[in-house]
């Protein structure tokens, strides 16, 4: 095996490997975090960049080191792996290479192994923990292999990179990319625009074709595809909610804790049920029931045959809850058929928006939110923006009415995508009030004489 000191793995990647990294693409590889996200340009070199942090990693490695290729599907893992290979033939380290990615892997001299793992099949995930991933096409992954592939490099400490093209403004990915952008402890991110790749665009940035494409399409268009940076959505309601802090899998059931479900009936919309524990002092949003075109009783059974039922004690619902819509009120359905009181108050939009917020913030000695929803919980989760609605997987994010230029309008969020957050605000509500006065400016005394 090839070890080599800091100065000389210049000389490995440039020489031995022939790489010569632009000044935009030399931070990615000297970059030392545990988490790395490269946000690409439409043929940025993405691909090259991420193998030769690989082999970057290996050089600085004296033991043999276990190294995943993660997609969403075998074939997307393609290109890092041709480049591995080729690498590591020209390090004259590569002892064996399968044929096929699907799966793949690359075994060298020193029994180093690099595995090809489809996250299609959560199973090829849940092996031995690995040194490193690279996570390939990462935008093309859901939120659910993103946080397995944070917990399974957690045993060994062990590293994670990831690459990938913007595909809209929505989702995990440009959140994350967000909220890492200027570094903390262990994260950072990354922008390789697509003329850092000089082989396509001789003349970078001011090559003839970049400046064809900038005058051709929209800023946005731009920003997102040539210069690897997201243009978020004009409008999101809660941009405070990140995939990173605030989706974990510490959000699962603790047998014999409280059980409360918060609920939106959404009439004209989804049913929303979350199911919440408090744990240490933290919501925890455990599982959810989002459906469409179910009644109440409906709604029940699907609850009353989850693991957690014999947990619940209680919750809260809209006002509009305990109205009669031409059949028994659902929180009257609720107490009658299955024994659960639930609390209701009357919410001012803002007022709840403003209380929900407040939870979402983190501490900041910790970083620790008082809201943590698991990854599972994809209705929720769609309307704060993190993924697409789990009932026709589309973009239908809870966002402020907006004009053609995207600036906000009115002073009241469009009352659509938000029964899953309406629910939570009526159960926060519900059991630890607004925790400030909310529009009163005069309170009210007796004066005795």
């Amino acid at each position: 095996m090839v070890t080599a000191t800091k100065p000389e793995l210049t000389e490995y990647l440039y020489n031995k490997v022939g790489f010569k990294p632009t000044p935009t693409q030399l931070p990615v590889l000297d970059c030392k975090k545990r988490f790395i996200l490269v946000a690409g340009g439409e043929q940025a070199g993405k691909s090259m960049v991420a193998s030769k942090y690989l082999v970057a990693r290996f050089l600085e490695t004296e033991e043999p080191g276990l190294y995943w290729l993660v997609a969403a599907d075998y074939e997307r893992t393609r290109a890092e792996f041709d480049y591995l290979v080729e690498d590591f033939a020209a390090l004259g380290v590569l002892a064996e290479v399968t044929k096929r990615v699907d799966p793949g892997r690359i075994i060298l001299a020193d029994g180093t192994r690099i595995e090809t793992k489809s996250a299609k099949d959560p199973r090829t995930l849940a092996m031995r923990a690995p040194d490193g991933i690279i996570g390939c096409e990462a935008s093309q992954l859901d939120l659910d292999s993103f946080h397995r592939i944070l917990s399974r490099a957690a045993p060994k400490r062990g590293w994670v990179f990831l690459s990938g093209t913007f595909e809209s403004s929505l989702g995990w990915y440009p959140q994350t990319f967000t909220s890492w952008q200027f570094g903390r402890e262990n994260e950072q991110s990354f922008s390789l625009p697509s003329y850092s790749n000089v082989h396509l665009y001789p003349k970078g940035k001011d090559d003839p074709e970049i400046n064809r494409l900038k005058a051709n399409s929209s800023d946005a268009f731009f920003m997102e595809r040539i210069e690897g940076i997201p243009s978020p959505p004009a409008g999101l309601v809660f941009h405070e909610f990140r995939a990173d802090l605030h989706v974990s899998r510490e959000a699962q059931w603790v047998k014999g804790e409280p059980v409360y479900l918060w609920m939106d009936p959404g009439f004209a919309g989804a049913y929303a049920i979350e199911v919440v524990q408090e744990i240490e002092g933290q919501i925890r949003v455990i599982d959810e029931v989002y459906e469409t075109g179910l009644i109440t009783d409906e709604m029940i059974e699907i609850a009353q045959s989850r693991p957690w039922w014999k947990d619940v004690t209680g919750g809260a619902i809209d006002i509009a809850g305990y109205q009669h819509q031409a059949m028994s009120a659902p929180a009257e359905a609720w107490l009658q058929n299955a024994g659960v009181y639930l609390g209701a108050h009357k919410v001012r939009i803002n007022d709840g928006t403003e209380r929900l917020k407040s939870f979402l913030k983190p501490d900041p000695s910790n970083m620790r939110p008082k809201l943590i929803v698991n990854p599972k919980c994809n209705g929720v989760l769609s309307e704060f923006g993190t993924q697409p609605s789990p009932i026709d997987g589309q973009t239908r994010a809870y966002r402020w009415k907006t004009d053609r230029d995207g600036n906000v309008v009115g002073d009241v969020p469009e009352d659509k995508n938000n029964h899953a957050v309406k629910a939570l605000i009526y159960g926060i509500i519900d059991r630890y009030g607004y925790g400030y006065i909310t529009t009163r400016k005069f309170i009210k005394v007796k004066r005795w004489s």
